[in-house]
C-alpha cells in the first residue's frame, strides 16, 4: 500500500457477500487503522448489488479527477461466481468507471492464516520447526470452500499445496456448495490412511453459513477450526489487491512501486 495517497485516489470499496456484519466491519476497521488515508466504503451485496450501484453513483458524483473512481475488492478468498457477477453487474448498471480486483487468494498469507486458525483450535502445531518430533493432532486436513466447484478446484491447485507444505500432512479441498463435498474429501483421505481429520474453512465468514460448516465437520466426525474472519492476513490482502490495482493505473504507477 502506498504510504501517501493523493486526495483524488480511487475509493476502496469492500464488497461483502451477504450482510456487512461484524467480521467485515472489523476487517474495514483494521484497514483504516493502518491506512487512514484511504477512502474506504464497506458495501453489502445482500440485496443483490443495489447498494453497490448506489455507492458507485455517489462516489462518481463526488469525484472530479479522471480515471477510475473506485477500486472494488470482493471480500472472498477465491472464485465465487455469484459474488463476482453481482459486482460486475453493479458496475455495468451504474455506468461508473470502476476497477474490480481479483479475490484475496490464493496467497501464502492466507495459507498461514489457515494454519494459525487450526492451531488455535488445537488441530495443528503452531511451530513448523518441530514437525519432526511432535505427534500431529490430526492425520489429514480438509480445506473447505464456498463458491461452487470452481472455488474447490482453485483451492486444490493453490492453498492446499501451500498448507500441506506447512503441515507436512495430506490436505485436500472440498466445497460447501459444490463438489467434491466434505464427505467426498473425507473418504479420499481415509483411503490413504488418514482417519483423524480436521476441517479448515477457507472462508472469511460472510460468504458461508457457519452452521453449515459445523454440520459438515460433525457429519464426518472431524474437528473444525474457525473461518479466517478478521485475521490480519485478510486485511493485508485487501490492501495488496488495492495497491496492485493502483499500480496498473497510469497516474498511480509510481506510488505503487
Amino acid at each position: 500500500m502506498p504510504a501517501n495517497l493523493p486526495a483524488d485516489a480511487p475509493s476502496l470499496v469492500l464488497a461483502v457477500p451477504g450482510k456487512a456484519g461484524e467480521v467485515a466491519t472489523e476487517v474495514a476497521a483494521v484497514i483504516k487503522l493502518d491506512n487512514p488515508q484511504i477512502d474506504l466504503r464497506l458495501v453489502s451485496l445482500g440485496d443483490g448489488g443495489a447498494d453497490l450501484i448506489t455507492e458507485f453513483s455517489a462516489i462518481s458524483a463526488e469525484r472530479t479527477a479522471e480515471g477510475p473512481s473506485a477500486v472494488v475488492v470482493p471480500l472472498v478468498t477465491g472464485p465465487h461466481p455469484r459474488v463476482l457477477r453481482a459486482v460486475r453487474d453493479a458496475v455495468t448498471q451504474s455506468e461508473a468507471t470502476v476497477k474490480v480486483t481479483e479475490p484475496l487468494g490464493p496467497h501464502p498469507l492466507l495459507a498461514e492464516a489457515l494454519h494459525i486458525r487450526l492451531s488455535e483450535a488445537g488441530l495443528a502445531r503452531a511451530d513448523r520447526m518441530r514437525l519432526f518430533n511432535v505427534t500431529s493432532p490430526v492425520d489429514g486436513i480438509i480445506v473447505t470452500t464456498a463458491g461452487g466447484d470452481e472455488a474447490a478446484r482453485d483451492a486444490e491447485r493453490t492453498v492446499v499445496v501451500l498448507l500441506a507444505s506447512r503441515l507436512t500432512l495430506p490436505v485436500v479441498a472440498a466445497s460447501l456448495d459444490g463438489v467434491p463435498t466434505v464427505r467426498d474429501a473425507a473418504e479420499r483421505l481415509r483411503k490413504i490412511g488418514a482417519n483423524r481429520l480436521a476441517v479448515a474453512p477457507y472462508v472469511i465468514g460472510p460468504e458461508a453459513d457457519a452452521d453449515r460448516i459445523t454440520a459438515a465437520a460433525e457429519s464426518i466426525e472431524a474437528g473444525c477450526s474457525s473461518p479466517l474472519g478478521a485475521h490480519e492476513a485478510v486485511a493485508r490482502m485487501v490492501c495488496v489487491r488495492y495497491g496492485a490495482a493502483l499500480g496498473d493505473l497510469p497516474d498511480f504507477d509510481d506510488l505503487a512501486e
